[in-house]
């Protein structure tokens, strides 16, 4: 194909390949429909019927969106492999998952994780906590429909209209089917299909590159594209290792604590024992993205170089799905065009489902009488898809993003924050719900001023989880005597105890 052009038609095969796909997530849905219409128990938490490689599984496609499958690539594109050190941040945070949060949050036998914030501190941090979640999932699923669509369109000669419609459309629909089942199986395909689509690029690549696999890996380390002293100097103190590897932990944090699409799959397998195991697949996973996302990026550093360079028509931030059609043959590339497409819609599905059992659990079946019906739930499902692909499909017809983007801005300040607020509540015994909400705002009020400054995302997730915590636990003594209940079972100092409001 000819690179001097800007964008590529897709072809008879690659789109019969797209939509045997797309298809398929439809009949994976469509399969575990009767199961999940059984109880709010099957249709949120799959009966507990998931084993826990599965669930980790899961858990690693939901947190990769079909954005970072393009930027993580892009980032190594550009420049090195530094920002890895945040995939070892997560692997970092297992053994504190698994000894101190999953206890809890299998303990009380949680549908969503902010019924933990109302146990320990108070029904108005619950729904403070659940609404942060669902508007930002409301707008973040906008957002990765958006944006992946933005970068295939720039290369490929499809109708962007169309392509919203296919990933969101069809997502919607067999979430709606499947229940929190459908999703985690269809986060399996999905997630192979990533690792798998991951390595033909890098090995295309790297084969393509004049010399082979030896001589690409000699050219990329002598131009600095894995690590450098430069990476640990002081005089780019912001993007440093060191300081990449603390703020993605904290980041890591509020995704495995304090997000509900997370965390609500803590309870979808039979026992603790395989929510541990979940964990650990999925800090495996975490680590085999390394070699494989930023692998990705220095392939195609490689391979463009010795082309002469990217053409000048061709962003950065579409060099995977421009390398995929101009180089790879049909059906392997609408093979990975898929792979893009499952990026996001495995986080599509899983925030969607999240979004119904926070609705659901925190907000109906809390304030109203009786239980909602598993009709009710799906209900919410549509709602909430009809909303962020006609949001997403706005944004493509007026490609006016800014509002949206302080939208998502606004309300993920809160994001690292609240995991300090589910730290106070495990590790500490003072902390009350008066302290742990002021604590909340001055961190997000902390990430904010930290954000103009323009230093780095990473000092924005320290500054915004050091000053909850600080001023969350320092602003609840002056509460402590408005706060007098027993809440030892569900701190650290009582995880081994039971607790008397656990769902049996």
């Amino acid at each position: 194909m000819d690179q001097a052009s800007a964008t590529q038609g897709l072809g008879t095969l690659n789109w019969i390949v797209i939509s045997l796909y797309l298809l398929g997530m439809l009949g994976v849905g469509a399969y575990f429909a009767r199961r999940a219409g059984n109880s709010q128990d099957d249709y949120f938490k799959a009966g507990g019927r998931i084993p826990g490689w599965a669930a980790g599984f899961s858990i690693y496609a939901t947190t990769l969106s079909a954005i970072t499958f393009m930027s993580t690539p892009e980032k190594a594109f550009l420049t090195d492999w530094a920002y890895s050190a945040g995939n070892l941040a997560i692997f970092a945070i297992v053994p504190i998952l698994i000894g101190y949060y999953v206890p809890f949050f299998r303990k009380l036998n949680v549908t969503s994780a902010y019924e933990y914030l109302e146990a320990r501190f108070s029904a108005t941090i619950r729904i403070v906590g659940t609404l942060l979640f669902c508007l930002y999932h409301l707008g973040r699923i906008a957002i990765v429909i958006y944006l992946p669509v933005l970068a295939l369109t720039a290369v490929a000669d499809i109708n962007p209209v169309l392509v919203s419609l296919a990933i969101g459309v069809l997502c919607v629909i067999y979430t709606f089917l499947g229940g929190m089942e459908g999703v985690i199986w269809s986060d399996v395909i999905q997630g192979i299909l990533l690792l798998v689509g991951a390595a033909v690029i890098v090995i295309s690549a790297m084969a393509l590159t004049p010399g082979g696999f030896s001589s690409a890996l000699v050219q990329a380390a002598d131009d600095g594209k894995f690590y450098s002293s430069s990476n640990f100097s002081m005089d780019n103190f912001a993007a440093s290792i060191p300081i990449i590897f603390v703020g993605n932990i904290l980041n890591a944090l509020h995704q495995y604590t304090a997000s509900q699409d997370v965390v609500q799959r803590y309870q979808t397998t039979p026992s603790i024992d395989e929510t541990k195991r979940s964990l650990l697949v999925n800090g495996v996973l975490a680590l085999v993205t390394i070699p494989l996302f930023y692998g990705m990026g220095t392939a195609l550093h490689n391979y463009y170089s010795a082309q002469g360079g990217l053409p000048e028509t061709v962003n950065t931030s579409a060099v995977v799905p421009y390398f995929i059609l101009t180089v790879l043959p049909a059906g392997i590339a609408g093979l990975l065009i898929g792979a893009i497409l499952a990026a996001a819609q495995s986080t599509i599905s899983s925030s969607l489902n999240s979004i119904s059992a926070c609705v659901v659990t925190d907000i109906r079946n809390r304030f109203f009488r009786g239980e909602a019906s598993v009709a009710f739930s799906r209900m919410v499902i549509i709602v909430a898809g009809v909303f962020s692909v006609s949001a997403a499909i706005y944004l493509v017809v007026t490609d006016q993003s800014d509002l949206w983007d302080l939208f998502l801005a606004m309300t993920g300040l809160f994001g690292v924050p609240l995991a300090g607020v589910f730290a106070l509540g495990i590790f500490t015994r003072r902390a009350n719900a008066a302290g742990v909400l002021i604590g909340l705002l001055a961190g997000a009020a902390a990430a904010w001023w930290v954000g103009t400054l323009e230093i780095g995302p990473f000092l924005v997730s320290i500054a915004g989880f050091c000053v909850a915590v600080i001023v969350g636990y320092l602003a609840s003594f002056p509460f402590a005597s408005r706060y007098d209940r027993d809440i030892l079972g569900l701190t650290v100092f009582g995880r081994d105890l039971d607790y008397a409001g656990a769902k049996n």
